[in-house]
């Protein structure tokens, strides 16, 4: 379809006009299908009395239009119009503190649409594309300044569906919200809380960090509006919150409802009760509350928010607030996206300069990750700590990024309340209708330094002294509302006193609180124990006819339809070694996933790749010769609860992808949430959700998760990349039992492995190193009788005479059959193979145990195919040698995983086996 670009055209508007090429194809598309053309053409060619009034007869001989000079106007007009659509946002009241600030090509002049002020009294057609009808030109631009160069400016132009366009101008053009004296009151009451409670808190504790969220406290009601809005229109009981520092504590007691009292305490820097937790600071924390609603009628409900805990990698919340979201969608709301909704907060420098943002919008209109669209509101302060706006980012505003995605964007003043609450209506609306992302860039300042310690003279000196001579929002509108009559200095004294009281009140009570306290955040009554017994056995025990029920369903094709012939060779192999007693690494995993379905556990797999598995070897998702996606698992039912597996292949992206299936975890505890690295290094580009998230979030939040990661690793001959999944940096993140570290080397281990998980009475993280070679390796495999009556084995002894062995071998992982084939080509019967396979929380106790067992004088050696400074040397050593005398063989240390040459490596690899068995103290 033809759009119109006003720019191409902007200033040569007779050039325009004269390609009458254009105008003819335009009329003869809206001749047959008027829902081909952009809405603007539309609506102008219904209202305009084509060739009577403005038009002379087509000259059919010549194909041309003979155009008057009133037609030629018409068009200058349109084009006036289109411009103001396309760029008012840039010549509106949008900025509280910068004037006039816009690129320097554009114009809204008469005199570049070839119009002047002499045409301002004339009426014109076009008046019908803003739904005016016949007009002035002089009331067309009042309207179009009105509309899009007041305080709320909008960009909508780049986005490529005619059908949303024409929505949103429908919304734009409608009657204004007439807001009630009521509703202006209640915007001036949490205008109040929000700037007294920051001037309380700098008063009273002076020189303290808050990132106070003064210059753009409007946020307060557009969130209470926000909530409100949706409850009484759409029925929406939840709310899923992410953002980072900035407002972080105004926004917890004056919206969340958190207790004053415990907010001043922790500026007491107060120890924890509960020394099991490191906690952290305060305007990290998280906390979840319900609000009392009362829709239009009087009645009362409860909607349920949530603000979730942010480090301060400040956009790294993103995706975990959109999976969360996506976990109580699936189970908790059965898909109805209108009753949960995923709302962000940005700050206007991390928004513009860190990737997670796009990799995150990149998951919102995908299958398995869609949440049916977020509110993302940028607290736009104009400055990152001290980089200005124009040094921080490329693009004019910080919101650029959305317009990749279509999506709408909302510049919108932050003194402008009833302009703010405007925007919060739009943005639920079309999140609604659409069932998509909206944004809204809330252009305020910040009125401190990055902290309240800083010095932000040092940088910005002018913006600092502007910033200091104005008054701040709420004062603002209290003499609007004096003005209009709608309040007066009773109603003022009121408010600012009862408010004034709680704060002293709160503040007095919090001198009596001794210590400091995590909140329960997102704890549930089914899994309260954190670490009680971490080494607890765990019955993971399933009837062989059970197995083989599950077995038949999983590898059985329908024969009713068409397969690739190798896919049905696949499937075939594994029915008949079912019937040998036979199980793979992949059919172990297969089988797991069928017994938790039956167990009545949901299981969510996702990351590159998944469903057919990188390595050819999973198949858990298969097509027809039509490409017709089966799941043969879903066929298992359980008889109390409706279960499902869901296996989605992600975009290529390690941050965003962990980070949302961290945020489902959090949101469903009885699902097995697992996110698979296509091999274990990717995980790299997702360090922030491990560092600050999965290895600390018990211990600084107090948040359970069950997030499964599976790590390919191993040593083959690949090159630096896909060797390691550098499991020496999972082991430095271990303390207080915080992480589940597993490197399984027998099918049946990581099939107990998962079913223990599951199982357990509370939730931790589990990284499971999980092999590539041993996929296909026919001594990694296992019996149905094992999967059936065994159980996880956390280290697992050998099984040769105990009294005639000289040596142990320590080791972990895939070189345990590469020492066992040696082993049984030299015939050698002194040696034992002991593997670790739960490496943390490793049980020391367990080990000693099974050393008691070998009375001989004999050498202990770990052996690992990782460099010296890389692999569990360095742990295995700090934890075993205050009991054992332990030494290493291994490749020299090296600042790379492996070599780059295939046949470098052989020669490493068969010298660490050598000397394994060859070892000389």
């Amino acid at each position: 379809m033809f759009k119109f670009e006003s720019k191409k055209y902007m200033n040569d508007s007779y050039s325009f006009l004269n390609d009458i090429h254009i105008i003819e194809y335009l009329y003869n598309q809206y001749k047959i299908n008027p829902n081909s053309l952009d809405p603007s053409w539309r609506y102008f060619f219904s209202g305009f009395n084509f060739g009577k009034e403005n038009y002379e007869k087509i000259n059919i001989q010549s194909n041309k239009f003979i155009s008057s000079l009133n037609i030629k106007k018409e068009f200058f007009v349109l084009n006036l119009i289109h411009s103001y659509k396309e760029i008012g946002h840039y010549f509106g009241k949008i900025n509280p503190i910068k004037k006039n600030i816009k690129p320097n090509d554009y114009s809204l002049d008469l005199k570049n649409f070839g119009l002047s002020n002499k045409d301002l009294d004339i009426n014109f057609e076009a008046g019908n594309l803003i739904k005016l009808g016949k007009t002035s030109l002089r009331n067309i631009i009042n309207y179009l300044n009105n509309t899009y160069c007041g305080s709320l400016g909008i960009e909508y132009l780049h986005i490529t569906n005619p059908e949303k366009i024409n929505w949103i101008e429908k919304w734009i053009y409608k009657k204004k919200n007439n807001f009630s004296s009521e509703e202006k009151k209640f915007f001036l009451k949490k205008l109040n809380e929000a700037v007294k409670f920051e001037n309380f808190l700098h008063n009273k504790f002076v020189g303290k960090k808050r990132f106070s969220i003064e210059g753009n406290e409007s946020i307060l009601p557009m969130l209470e509006d926000m909530v409100k809005y949706s409850y009484n229109n759409y029925f929406t009981e939840e709310f899923i919150i992410g953002m980072s520092h900035r407002g972080r504590l105004n926004i917890l007691t004056n919206f969340f409802g958190k207790d004053l009292s415990n907010i001043f305490n922790e500026f007491q820097d107060k120890e924890y009760e509960d020394k099991s937790f490191s906690g952290d600071v305060k305007y990290h924390l998280g906390y979840s509350s319900e609000k009392n609603i009362y829709d239009t009628n009087g009645n009362r409900g409860n909607i349920k928010i949530y603000l979730l805990p942010n480090p301060s990698h400040l956009e790294s919340v993103n995706p975990i607030v959109i999976g969360m979201t996506r976990a109580k969608i699936d189970y908790l709301y059965k898909k109805n996206l209108d009753k949960i909704i995923p709302v962000i907060i940005h700050g206007d420098a991390s928004i513009s300069g860190q990737g997670i943002v796009y990799e995150a919008l990149q998951l919102s209109k995908l299958k398995g990750y869609q949440t049916g669209g977020a509110i993302h509101i940028i607290i736009n302060n104009q400055i990152g700590f001290t980089t200005n706006e124009f040094e921080s980012r490329s693009t004019w505003y910080c919101t650029d990024i959305a317009k990749t995605f279509s999506i709408p964007i909302l510049h919108v003043n932050a003194e402008s309340i009833e302009s703010v609450i405007r925007s919060i209506r739009f943005a639920i609306d079309f999140r609604m209708y659409y069932k998509e992302d909206v944004f809204i860039d809330l252009i305020g300042y910040r009125k401190y330094g990055h902290n309240e310690g800083d010095e932000p003279r040092f940088t910005q000196p002018i913006l600092y002294k502007e910033i200091s001579n104005r008054s701040n929002c709420y004062d603002l509108y209290k003499e609007k509302l004096i003005r209009n009559n709608i309040i007066n200095n009773t109603f003022l004294k009121k408010i600012e006193e009862e408010y004034i009281q709680i704060l002293n009140k709160k503040y007095k009570e919090s001198k009596n609180i001794k210590w400091n306290y995590l909140n329960n955040f997102l704890l549930d009554d089914k899994y309260s124990i954190f670490n009680n017994d971490i080494f607890q056995k765990i019955d993971t025990k399933l009837s062989v006819d059970i197995i083989k029920y599950i077995s038949k369903i999983a590898f059985t094709l329908p024969k009713e339809k068409n397969f690739f012939k190798k896919t049905k060779k696949i499937f075939q192999k594994r029915l008949e070694m079912i019937e040998n007693n036979q199980v793979d690494w992949s059919m172990a995993e297969i089988l797991a996933y069928g017994s938790l379905l039956y167990d009545g556990f949901c299981i969510r797999l996702s990351g590159e790749d998944v469903a057919r598995g990188t390595f050819s070897q999973r198949h858990i998702v298969v097509k027809t010769e039509e490409e017709e996606e089966l799941i043969l698992l879903n066929k298992i039912e359980n008889n109390s609860k409706p279960v499902k597996i869901e296996i989605y292949n992600s975009p290529l992206s390690e941050y965003g992808v962990l980070g949302f299936d961290y945020g489902y975890a959090m949101g469903n505890h009885n699902t097995l949430t697992l996110w698979e690295a296509q091999f274990g290094d990717f995980s790299n580009g997702a360090q922030i959700i491990i560092d600050q998230y999965i290895s600390s979030g018990e211990s600084k939040w107090k948040i359970q998760n069950g997030i499964v990661l599976l790590l390919p690793h191993g040593y083959e001959g690949q090159g630096p990349e896909h060797s390691s999944a550098r499991i020496e940096r999972y082991v430095q993140l271990c303390a207080k039992n915080n992480l589940f570290i597993v490197n399984c080397t027998s099918p049946d281990n990581f099939y107990h492995l998962l079913r223990r998980h599951m199982k357990l009475k509370f939730r931790k993280p589990l990284i499971v190193f999980t092999p590539k070679s041993l996929l296909r390796n026919k001594n990694c495999l296992s019996s149905i009788k094992d999967l059936s009556n065994g159980g996880f084995q956390e280290i697992i002894d050998d099984t040769i005479n105990a009294n005639k062995v000289k040596r142990i071998i320590f080791c972990s992982g895939k070189i345990y059959y590469e020492l066992l084939n040696k082993r049984e080509t030299i015939r050698n019967n002194n040696t034992a193979l002991i593997r670790i396979e739960q490496i943390y929380p490793l049980n020391i106790n367990n080990i000693k145990r099974i050393l008691n067992k070998y009375k001989n004088n004999i050498d202990i050696i770990w052996v690992q195919e990782e460099p010296e400074n890389m692999g569990l040397w360095s742990f295995i050593l700090r934890k075993l040698r205050n009991i054992i005398k332990i030494k290493l063989i291994s490749p020299n240390e090296s600042s790379s995983p492996s070599v780059g040459s295939y046949n470098e490596f052989l020669k490493i690899h068969y010298k660490i086996i050598e000397k394994s068995f060859n070892f000389k103290n």
